[in-house]
C-alpha cells in the first residue's frame, strides 16, 4: 500500500480525529469564560462600644425589646481587648490588634510587639513636630488592608474622627505613637515624602472623614510645618476630592476612581449635633465609598468607624454617645442592604461589626422599663424608678440618681448627694449633661474599660466567628474568609 492510500480502518480513526478536533475546537468557542466573583471585606469598628453602651443605644432607639441592626447579625462572638502592656487598651493597639494580628503596645500603630511607644517632639504650643521612632524601634507589621491592596483589590478608609486618629490610621500607618498625626497623614500621599508604599502605587481609593488640620499650612489653619499641602497634593495624584456634603452629594461614583473627602479642622461633629448641609453622614459615606470601591472586579477591603462614640464616652455625655452609635448601627444597615444588591445571599462579602475596646459606662439600680426616648420620654437616659410602684428611687442621701452613670468621670459630687435632691429627668436627658462618675477625674478624660467586647458578622468566612477569641485572632479569620 502506497501513502496515498488509507485502509478503511486508518480512514475511520483519521475522519474520529478530526471530528473530536472540531469538537474540541467549537467547545472552546462555546464554553462561557468563568469570571471570579468580587471578594469584599467590610469591617465596622464602632470605637469604645461598649456591650453596656451597645444595650443602652438599643434601649434609647426602640425600647427594651427592639433590634438594632447589629443584634440581627447570625454569628456572634466576644472579644478580648488587653494590649501588650496593659489590662486596658486604647484605640491603637487595639485597632492595629484586628488588622495585624499582631499583640503591641498601648499608643503604637502597627507595628512589631517589641516597638515601644515613644512620646513625640513637641513645639511651646503642644503641636507635634516629627517622629522620633528612630530606626530601630520596631518594624510595620503589615495590615489587611495593604495584603489587600497587594492582592489588586481596592481599599477604602471611612470615620468620623479626623482621618489620621488612631483607628483609621492603624489600617495604613506604621509608626511607634498615635499621636504622630503629620507623619501619618503624609503615608497616605502616594509617592510623596513619608508615604507608606505597601498600599502600591494608587494607594488608598476612598478616604472619607475629619482632619483637615494634618494636611494643611498654618496660613489655611493646619498644623504642617514641613510646607507641604497634602490635599493639594492629593489632587495631582487624581483624586476627587470633597471638602463638604455638597461637594460630597455631587461626586458621581460611577465616573469617580478615588474619593479623598475631608469634612472637618479636627474630628467630624457629634451626630446629634451634625449640620447635614456641612457633613455627609456616616451612612452616606460608607454607601457611596462602597459605590466607588465596588468598580474593582476583583474587590475591596472597607473599613468604617463610628468613631465619635468614643469621645462622647470620654465626655460622660451619654446622649452624645447613644446617638452616635445608633448613627454607626444605621451605617451598618445601608451597607448591608447595598451589598445585597449585588450578592444577595453574601456568598463574596463579609461584614464584620466589632469595637475596640469598652468604656465605664454602666445602667443602674433595678429600673423599671422606660421604652425608647423621644421628645415626651426621657427613656434609659431618666431617672431610675421603682420597677413595681413608679415612684423614683432614692440613694442613701434621698436623692435621685440617672439610669445610667460612669465608673469615672468628671462629674461627681464631693460631699452628700442630699445637694442632689432636686435632679430631675430634664436634666439628665439633656444633650449636653455629663452623667455622674463614682471616681473623679479631669472634664473629658473618663477611661476606657477592660471588658471584652461584642463582635457580629453576615456573609462569607462569617461562621467561623464564635467563641470567646482574642483580638489578634480577628485578623486570621478575616484574612481567610477574604482570601488574603
Amino acid at each position: 500500500m502506497t501513502r496515498r492510500h488509507l485502509s478503511a480502518a486508518g480512514l475511520s480513526v483519521a475522519l474520529t480525529l478530526m471530528l473530536t478536533a472540531c469538537g474540541s475546537d467549537a467547545k472552546k468557542e462555546t464554553e462561557p469564560v468563568l469570571v471570579e466573583s468580587p471578594k469584599n471585606v467590610i469591617f465596622f469598628l464602632g470605637d469604645g462600644m461598649g456591650m453596656t453602651t451597645m444595650t443602652a443605644a438599643r434601649i434609647y432607639a426602640v425600647g427594651e425589646d427592639g433590634e438594632l441592626t447589629m443584634d440581627t447579625l447570625p454569628e456572634t462572638a466576644f472579644v478580648k481587648t488587653f494590649s501588650n502592656d496593659a489590662q486596658v487598651t486604647d484605640s491603637a493597639p487595639s485597632m492595629s490588634a484586628y488588622m495585624t494580628g499582631v499583640k503591641m503596645n498601648n499608643e503604637v500603630l502597627s507595628m512589631s510587639q517589641d516597638t515601644q511607644a515613644i512620646d513625640p517632639i513637641a513645639d511651646a504650643n503642644g503641636n507635634k513636630l516629627g517622629n522620633n521612632c528612630g530606626p530601630k524601634n520596631g518594624t510595620p507589621a503589615t495590615t489587611l488592608l495593604e495584603m489587600a491592596k497587594a492582592k489588586g483589590l481596592s481599599a477604602g478608609v471611612v470615620t468620623t474622627t479626623r482621618i489620621t486618629h488612631a483607628t483609621p490610621a492603624a489600617t495604613y500607618a506604621h509608626i511607634c505613637h498615635r499621636d504622630l498625626e503629620n507623619d501619618i497623614a503624609a503615608a497616605m500621599v502616594p509617592d510623596g515624602k513619608g508615604y507608606n508604599s505597601a498600599l502600591g502605587a494608587t494607594g488608598l481609593d476612598v478616604v472619607l472623614g475629619g482632619g483637615k488640620q494634618f494636611f494643611t499650612l498654618p496660613k489655611d489653619g493646619g498644623k504642617r510645618a514641613d510646607g507641604r499641602d497634602l490635599i493639594a497634593e492629593m489632587k495631582a495624584k487624581n483624586y476627587t476630592v470633597a471638602g463638604n456634603a455638597s461637594e460630597f452629594n455631587a461626586v458621581d461614583a460611577s465616573k469617580t476612581e478615588r474619593l479623598f473627602g475631608l469634612f472637618t479642622s479636627s474630628h467630624m461633629s457629634y451626630d446629634l449635633d451634625r449640620d447635614p448641609a456641612k457633613e455627609p453622614s456616616l451612612a452616606d459615606m460608607t454607601t457611596k465609598a462602597m459605590d466607588v470601591l465596588a468598580k474593582n472586579k476583583k474587590g475591596y477591603f472597607l473599613m468604617v468607624e463610628g468613631g465619635r462614640i468614643d469621645h462622647a464616652l470620654h465626655e460622660t455625655t451619654a446622649k452624645k454617645a447613644l446617638h452616635d452609635t445608633v448613627a454607626f448601627d444605621n451605617a451598618i444597615k445601608a451597607a448591608i442592604a447595598k451589598a445585597k444588591l449585588s450578592d444577595p445571599d453574601l456568598k463574596n462579602t463579609l461584614i464584620v461589626v466589632t469595637a475596640d475596646h469598652d468604656h465605664t459606662l454602666v445602667l443602674n439600680g433595678y429600673a423599671k422599663r422606660t421604652g425608647k426616648t423621644t421628645a415626651a420620654n426621657p427613656g434609659v437616659l431618666g431617672l431610675v424608678k421603682n420597677y413595681v410602684s413608679g415612684a423614683t428611687e432614692k440613694d442613701l442621701d434621698g436623692a435621685p440618681y440617672s439610669i445610667i452613670g460612669f465608673g469615672n468621670g468628671e462629674n461627681r459630687t464631693q460631699a452628700s448627694r442630699s445637694t442632689m435632691v432636686s435632679l430631675d429627668e430634664t436634666t439628665t436627658s439633656a444633650n449636653t449633661y455629663h452623667q455622674e462618675a463614682a471616681i473623679r477625674v479631669s472634664a473629658g478624660n473618663e477611661t476606657h474599660g477592660g471588658t471584652d467586647v461584642f463582635l457580629g458578622a453576615i456573609g462569607k468566612g462569617s461562621d467561623t466567628f464564635l467563641g470567646t477569641i482574642d483580638n489578634t485572632k480577628v485578623f486570621g479569620l478575616v484574612k481567610n474568609a477574604a482570601g488574603l
